[in-house]
């Protein structure tokens, strides 16, 4: 079932958002253990997928050129801005309701930590192509997670972020899943390893980003999931 790994996740940011908004605030340094703790893993996850490519140069040739078509994009900066526009129209629309902090400002920040992310795109794909919900399932943990933290200081309006994570991350899953009307099946099995193993590469980076070892922009990365389908197919077929 290609939507079970966002049906869970949807599940897991109202569970905690509701959790969340009856418990006190959450010091600095628990949120932090926490948060270290599910980089740690996400990090594992990520290595995990990594090492299922069965060629090194498509890894190395899609993170090169999707890098470079990324930052020629800017897919970072207009995500940002897309974010930062959101959040100006629903805290317009907060002030004028009264509810800014307890509905329109816990809803903005999580709809962006929950869906502006590989980490939402990766497992959609990955919910789609093959049925594996693992990176789902992991996500799914981090938000729930988050969103005790953020219904503990933002209030209860974190519970409807799970509106746009549901419909946002099942249109990919969905749309990835038709891939096999397109495809034969071993060329399927080729472009799901790679892309898996590139789509490990960029967890990694969601999870150095996570431990605030640096600032890795994955998000600018992302381009490199479709160079590595389309150099798959490419190697195949010549």
């Amino acid at each position: 079932m290609a939507l079970w790994g966002t049906i869970i996740n949807a599940i897991a940011i109202i569970a905690g958002g509701l959790i969340g908004s009856l418990l006190p605030r959450i010091s600095d340094g628990m949120r932090n253990t926490v948060m270290q703790g599910l980089g740690l893993v996400i990090a594992v996850l990520g290595m995990s997928m990594a090492l299922k490519s069965s060629n090194l140069l498509i890894i190395i040739i899609s993170l090169v050129l999707g890098g470079i078509i990324g930052e020629l994009l800017g897919v970072e900066s207009k995500l940002q801005r897309v974010g930062q526009w959101l959040e100006k129209v629903l805290q317009r629309g907060g002030k004028s309701g009264n509810i800014k902090g307890s509905i329109a400002e816990g809803f903005v920040t999580a709809t962006l930590v929950y869906c502006i992310g590989a980490m939402a795109i990766l497992g959609a794909i990955d919910s789609g192509l093959r049925n594996n919900h693992d990176i789902l399932y992991t996500k799914s943990m981090l938000d729930g997670i988050s969103s005790i933290i953020f219904a503990s200081t933002l209030g209860i309006g974190v519970i409807f972020s799970s509106i746009p994570v549901f419909i946002y991350q099942g249109m990919i899953a969905l749309s990835a899943s038709l891939l096999f009307l397109f495809v034969s099946s071993t060329e399927l099995n080729a472009i799901i390893a790679e892309v898996t193993a590139v789509g490990g590469v960029l967890i990694i980076g969601i999870g150095v980003n996570i431990l605030g070892i640096t600032k890795i922009n994955v998000a600018n990365l992302l381009p490199s999931i479709l160079i590595a389908a389309i150099s798959v197919l490419l190697t195949i077929h010549f």
